[in-house]
């Protein structure tokens, strides 16, 4: 149980109906975390109530508890309950929040303030939200950040063509990771158009005071105080290699689009080959023998052995979390996360081989059909997860595309199983936990990477439970059961 308190304010528009809000919000904890935002926040709210230019209600907020704190005063600001939590009911309303920004200050020194877009299950807010704040920037002359980096402006050069795109590579594994990385990215959820601000002390030979600061933020929300509709006009799906160059959605698509081709055109031919006649026959007949056809259950049972075993790797980790520390000297949170991963590694000897259960040996045209079946599956489950999430729907199509194209019973056991091991959605994770490091230039040893690992799968399955996240079940009902079925198609005997 998780217990706090949200303190807000509302300044009510004084030449409006009060029918629309922006909200400044700045999240506290325990401690000196946060302070100077929340110093700010009320210097702010202060100077605000003096202007009489305001045409929409300004929503002052300080949570607690971070995202838990953010969650509960969202839910009951709109009179929702998606995640089962308790809150108590609010005493003052605004109008309908058109936008919201989230300020985090981790030093008393700032040298430079970092953007950061990425909210809830890969959602991204309008870009001219990100293009408001970049503009009031270069006007104060405040030095700003994405990714923690700095924009170059040697595009043309080797060296800054490898910094956009190390930038936009990890735009890429944040957006993919599908948990919200500041405040905001729980505002997104409700079509609220948000971004989080963090001022960082990284770069020692610049300074940037608290008035500064202010000035931003008032200019900002001037400008947003003048809006007559939500943000629209821009994009919502776009990449980011710098604040003021972007790649939209219809420049990366298409590199999604030629690898899902892959798989339909794979299908296409299994098709034909599932439709010809065997050679050397006239009617259909070889050597006065009928092909035996697969039957049904020949290929239903190990679509069903899979996704029940998706199943037990979605629930059984916290249905067995209290046996599991009662018998074994292991925290709650370990607990989860072994039986998550001992149930996936007792998947790889579950489904291969259990069509011959009920079949006997398996035929030719067997695997056939449940490798068509296998590349549809595929083909769709990544399409639909590029269109909700781009980056997370490319990640996989590059580690399941090759496999899903080439894996067949006739290919050396031992090489190809070794090699669906080492691109398994499990496998593909812990690349990208290496990678992020790499990015951020914190690289760490195999003993620490495997840390991290282990705490990104307990964190995923901790947001899915507290916000919602879609990450953690579309691997495990969906992603997992259906490499599953292209291992059972490997050891077809």
């Amino acid at each position: 149980m998780v217990r706090g308190t949200n303190v807000y304010g509302i300044l009510r528009a004084p030449r409006a109906p009060r029918t629309e809000a922006l909200v400044l919000s700045a999240p506290c904890s325990e401690g000196n975390n946060n302070n100077q935002a929340v110093g700010l926040l009320l210097g702010l709210a202060q100077y605000f109530r003096s202007q009489i230019h305001w045409a929409k209600d300004i929503i002052f907020l300080v949570n607690e508890h971070d995202l838990i704190g953010m969650q509960a005063w969202l839910e009951g600001y709109h009179h929702t309950n998606t995640t089962g939590g308790d809150w108590s009911p609010l005493q003052g309303r605004g109008g309908s929040i058109q936008a919201a920004l989230s300020l985090e200050l981790s030093s008393d020194v700032i040298t430079s303030l970092d953007l950061v877009l990425e909210g809830l299950n890969g959602q991204l807010p309008n870009l001219d939200l990100a293009n408001l704040f970049y503009a009031f920037c270069q006007k104060i002359g405040v030095l700003c950040t994405i990714q923690g980096k700095l924009q170059r402006n040697d595009w043309d050069t080797t060296s800054g063509y490898s910094h956009a795109a190390q930038t936009m590579m990890l735009m890429v594994l944040k957006q993919a990771s599908g948990r919200p990385w500041g405040d905001h990215g729980l505002f997104l959820r409700y079509h609220i158009e948000a971004a989080s601000i963090r001022g960082i002390n990284s770069f020692r030979q610049y300074k940037t005071d608290t008035t500064t600061i202010g000035r931003l933020l008032e200019g900002m929300y001037r400008k947003l105080n003048n809006l007559l509709e939500r943000l629209h006009q821009s994009y919502f799906f776009y990449l980011m290699p710098s604040l003021s160059r972007f790649v939209s959605i219809g420049y990366y698509m298409p590199a999604f689009g030629l690898l899902a081709v892959i798989l339909l055109l794979r299908a296409l031919d299994l098709w034909v080959q599932l439709g010809a006649s065997p050679p050397g026959t006239e009617d259909g007949v070889a050597g006065g023998v009928q092909p035996s056809s697969p039957g049904v259950l020949s290929i239903l049972t190990p679509v069903v052995i899979s996704h029940m075993t998706g199943v037990a790797l979605y629930t059984l980790p916290i249905l067995s979390q209290e046996m599991a520390v009662q018998h074994f000297p292991v925290s709650e949170t370990e607990a989860v996360v072994l039986t998550a991963i001992a149930i996936y590694t007792a998947g790889l000897a579950l489904p291969h081989n259990t069509h011959r259960l009920l079949q006997g040996e398996g035929t030719e045209e067997g695997w056939r059909v449940l490798k068509l079946v296998a590349l549809l599956y595929l083909a769709v489950l990544l399409g639909c997860t590029a269109l909700i999430n781009f980056s997370l729907g490319f990640i996989l199509a590059l580690s399941l595309v090759p496999i899903a194209a080439f894996i067949t019973p006739h290919t050396p056991k031992a090489l190809s199983a070794a090699i669906m091991v080492l691109l398994s959605p499990g496998c593909t994770l812990l690349y990208c936990v290496f990678l992020f490091q790499e990015l951020q230039e914190t690289p760490v040893s195999l003993q620490d990477g495997w840390m991290l690992f282990l705490s990104v799968i307990s964190q995923g399955i901790l947001d899915h439970a507290l916000y919602g996240s879609l990450v953690y079940p579309l691997l495990a009902l969906l992603i997992y059961p259906c490499w599953l079925l292209l291992w059972n198609i490997l050891f077809w005997k």
